[in-house]
């Protein structure tokens, strides 16, 4: 029942990425949700152990997992991704429930460490209704963002960088993987998982309020920089759906706060000091999955 509602939450976020990037990222969930089934239906086989597709839970990995591609990547690649995120991270551990990181995350790291530019080909919004558009760009606002804070004038330099607006980031009119664009379709997804009491606001609202507390810093006080900050890359996706997965989240209510606010850390740490990988929300979760268990 938990993982009905957690792809309850997810369906506007799907929803909107088939308005923004058209229906290949239908395609591109549809084939990760049945490829992580199917994968998980093989390996219990295998392994002798009872069949757990019914629970959900490599349902969820699959809708994650695309969430996390842009909507333009090779089918066979994705697959690979399915694979790396149930028998690898996820069978190899003993199943849902023993395994130490997210494993639509680890899925996730392997593709972006062996196919770098097929991660990154990412589709402009709407492109999709107009075949005259160029359809692919490596542009993402985040990309656009990694210099930024290190000018004089904070709010003069995100102006001249060119970046969509505020209300097109809140909406997801944006460069990006297909399920992480929309911010109200995530924040919808946030409000449902609390009325159904599946997840604590403390781990997201810890995590955001880090980053924004740290960005308003770098920023010198500019709050356009930090709400582009916020509304930039994978954050509101990884807050809600990725740091507070029960299994490799801190579990302690002490925990919790910690490990919210560590990976808002870790985030901001590789966003400004690695401009080569401007995404680090997620190396940052993965690597506090780890820790998870220290932290309690």
């Amino acid at each position: 029942s938990i993982m009905l509602d957690v792809i309850i939450a997810l369906m506007p976020a799907l929803i909107m990425s088939v308005v923004l990037f058209g229906f290949r990222s239908l395609l591109v969930t549809a084939v990760s949700v049945l490829s992580c089934v199917l994968f998980e239906y093989i390996a219990r086989k295998v392994m002798k152990r009872d069949n757990t597709i019914g629970d959900l839970s490599a349902v969820v990995t699959g809708i994650l997992l695309a969430f996390n591609l842009p909507s333009t990547m090779p089918i066979w690649m994705v697959i690979i991704g399915d694979a790396v995120a149930i028998i690898v991270a996820k069978q190899f551990f003993g199943g849902i429930g023993q395994n130490f990181v997210n494993p639509a995350l680890a899925g996730r790291i392997v593709l972006m460490t062996s196919f770098a530019n097929a991660m990154s080909d990412y589709p402009a919004p709407f492109a999709w209704r107009n075949a005259a558009v160029d359809a692919v760009t490596s542009a993402t606002p985040l990309s656009q963002m990694t210099s930024v804070y290190k000018a004089g004038d904070i709010d003069a330099a995100v102006n001249a960088a060119g970046l969509p607006t505020l209300t097109n980031m809140f909406f997801g009119v944006r460069e990006g993987c297909l399920g992480e664009t929309c911010a109200v379709a995530l924040l919808l997804g946030f409000i449902y998982l609390l009325i159904r009491k599946v997840i604590s606001p403390v781990i997201p609202l810890c995590f955001v309020g880090t980053v924004a507390v740290i960005m308003l810093i770098a920023g010198k006080g500019s709050l356009t920089f930090t709400a582009y900050q916020l509304l930039s890359g994978g954050l509101l996706l990884g807050a809600v759906f990725m740091a507070t997965d029960p299994v490799t989240s801190a579990r302690t209510e002490r925990g919790k706060y910690i490990f919210g606010f560590l990976i808002g850390v870790m985030a901001i740490v590789i966003r400004v000091l690695n401009p080569g990988y401007p995404e680090g929300m997620m190396l940052a979760i993965l690597l506090m999955n780890i820790f998870a268990p220290l932290i309690d």
